[in-house]
């Protein structure tokens, strides 16, 4: 007996859009092109590919001659795979207490990375040198874990960002303690086409060590990369690497979807719309009586305060996450694919429940 034929069916109306996570998007048309160019025969599996090789090239190109990417499967890999290489067994990361990395990762750093995090409160998301200095100290204390690493988030989890003289400082702060600087880089093409500037700028030319460069919430399907900005502060990436179960045996179809994105100017393309379109949102909430905008929007999310009824009611038509609930805290997110359309739709929706109030 023949087996039952089963055929792909789809099981969403893409139609429907929310505001919860630029991670809700699908991949980019340009991105899914080029999986399908690098598909067919064969190539070395682990990295040996010809499209790993090519996208060190890229890589180079926007980081400079040093630079050198290590593929992982996602931005969790990316973030303790760096962290692992620039850290000793009894080293410690100082970073923002709302950094992705402590909130957001289910203990991953700790727990798979045997590393701790010390943390610091910071109005903005952002560190500054004196709030370093609150983790840096107690570099002799066998009672404490060492700090040897700052990581800081390009933009950071309140969608501020840092200008590439707060970064140089805070890594000169960092070095002249003998630590070095980790760059969470989950959104740094917003960043980077919200400060108008090469993505060099505000890393390597500023003193970063390593960051974890993203892609899948600025159009890839997965994948992101480990990219090594200084060769002296990093030993055994590779090995750490799959030692971290992230090394792709099937490589070539994460370096693909990087080339794809910074060959040219898909990355910014896909970032300034993203960007665009959360001042669109916050400009027409702005405007709605009762609803607060919470931080400067300087890259794809909006943090607003709005009664709690109404943020329920709303989720009710559009998907988004409550970011401090008992406040009345929301976080509204766009990506590539948001449109002006998606945008107008949920401020008239803001509107309405408003008026309910």
């Amino acid at each position: 007996m023949n087996p039952q034929k089963t055929d792909a069916r789809r099981h969403h109306d893409p139609a429907v859009r929310g505001f919860a996570s630029d991670n809700y998007a699908g991949a980019h048309p340009e991105v899914l092109a080029a999986l399908a160019l690098a598909n067919g025969g064969h190539q070395v599996a682990y990295g040996e590919d010809e499209y790993t090789e090519n996208l060190q090239t890229i890589v180079r190109s926007h980081f400079g001659g040093g630079a050198e990417a290590f593929p992982v499967f996602n931005g969790t890999g990316a973030n303790v795979v760096a962290l692992q290489a620039v850290t000793d067994r009894w080293g410690a990361v100082i970073c923002a207490e709302s950094a992705h990395i402590n909130v957001d990762e289910g203990g991953a750093p700790e727990r798979m990375g045997g590393l701790k995090l010390l943390t610091v409160p910071t109005p903005d998301g952002k560190l500054t040198p004196e709030l370093i200095d609150r983790q840096a100290y107690g570099w002799d204390d066998e009672h404490r874990a060492m700090p040897q690493v700052v990581s800081i988030t390009q933009s950071t989890e309140l969608g501020t960002l840092y200008t590439p003289e707060e970064i140089r400082a805070i890594c000169d702060h960092a070095h002249a303690h003998g630590m070095k600087v980790h760059l969470d880089g989950s959104r740094i093409s917003n960043a980077a086409a919200s400060l108008d500037v090469p993505m060099r700028t505000f890393t390597n030319a500023v003193g970063v060590d390593i960051l974890s460069l993203g892609g899948t919430k600025n159009g890839a399907l997965f994948g992101e990369a480990v990219v090594v900005l200084n060769r002296d502060a990093v030993s055994h990436m590779k090995h750490l690497r799959k030692l971290s179960m992230q090394l792709a045996s099937k490589m070539r179809f994460v370096s693909v979807q990087l080339e794809a994105l910074l060959a040219k100017d898909l990355w910014l393309r896909n970032a300034r719309h993203a960007n665009g379109m959360a001042q669109r949102l916050a400009e027409g909430v702005r405007a709605v009586h009762g609803v607060e905008i919470l931080h400067p929007v300087q890259a794809n999310a909006v943090f607003a305060r709005l009664p709690h009824d109404v943020s329920l009611r709303l989720q009710k038509r559009y998907r988004f996450y409550f970011w401090d609930e008992a406040a009345g805290d929301v976080r509204w997110m766009c990506a590539f694919d948001t449109t002006e359309d998606d945008v107008d739709g949920f401020v008239a929706a803001v509107k309405e429940e408003m008026a309910q109030q």
